[in-house]
């Protein structure tokens, strides 16, 4: 999505809506400074800028989506960090990538990892980092649906299904992500290219993808996020029908 492309209303609404509501602590953060950094504007200010508009927009989505349905949507955080920082799951570092945790309902980013989607990964562009974001916004709505509960309790009745649920929990999350970018393609907020970024970076970050960069053996069976194919094909289903209901990723083939 071309910042250029949006609204400059709206993008100061999403610096003002950031202002207040990321971070580890609220207290602290300012604009131009990413949470944890005091002194000198950060490099990465109008990237945080811009990441405060989609989960602005991502979370406004679900509101309606799920108020539609008689069901009531909770606001949650993206944590920025650098480095580490300590989350409701435990120490979360610059290794573990961005994550949802159930235990506290947030979602943690260390900035440093679109740095790696670009020059690692070779996703570049700013739909592939709002790809990122909603999927992670993808799991809160699972959490709230039930859907990450009961994946657990299927785990620890068979946990030699684990990967398996893995997988499909992270492929409706993959759709999930779809459903919302729909949207913005409605509201107009999509350039050309946009979606072929966002496929580009879920594919990029299929386990095979990952195992083969590695110099390791593809291995199917210990897969937790899905193949290259699968992120990809589940993130255009959930784009092409607009709707939550198409993100059955338990009942499906996959």
């Amino acid at each position: 999505m071309g910042v250029g492309g949006i609204v400059l209303v709206l993008i100061v609404l999403a610096v003002l809506y950031f202002t207040g509501a990321f971070g580890g602590s609220d207290a602290g953060t300012t604009p131009g400074v990413a949470p944890g950094v005091s002194g000198a504007p950060d490099p990465d200010a109008s990237l945080v800028d811009f990441m405060g508009f989609v989960v602005d927009d991502v979370q406004d989505f679900w509101r309606s989506d799920l108020s539609s349905e008689g069901r009531t949507y909770q606001t949650t955080k993206l944590v920025l960090f650098t480095g580490q920082t300590q989350s409701g799951c435990g120490l979360a570092s610059s290794e573990t990538g961005p994550f949802y945790c159930p235990a506290d309902r947030k979602v943690y980013l260390d900035l440093g990892f679109f740095r790696e989607l670009r020059a690692r990964f070779q996703a570049p562009g700013d739909f592939a980092e709002a790809y990122v974001i909603a999927h992670e916004f993808g799991h809160h709505v699972q959490t709230l649906l039930g859907t990450e509960e009961r994946v657990r309790r299927e785990t620890q009745r068979h946990p030699d299904q684990e990967n398996e649920l893995s997988v499909r929990l992270e492929l409706q999350a993959d759709c999930y992500a779809g459903v919302w970018a729909h949207s913005a393609y409605e509201q107009k907020l999509l350039e050309k290219g946009d979606l072929d970024e966002a496929l580009t970076a879920a594919a990029a970050v299929g386990d095979d993808r990952i195992q083969r960069s590695a110099g390791e053996r593809v291995n199917p069976e210990t897969w937790t996020h899905g193949s290259a194919a699968q992120r990809s094909q589940w993130l255009r289903t959930g784009f092409e029908s607009g709707d939550p209901a198409a993100c059955d990723t338990f009942s499906a083939s996959i």
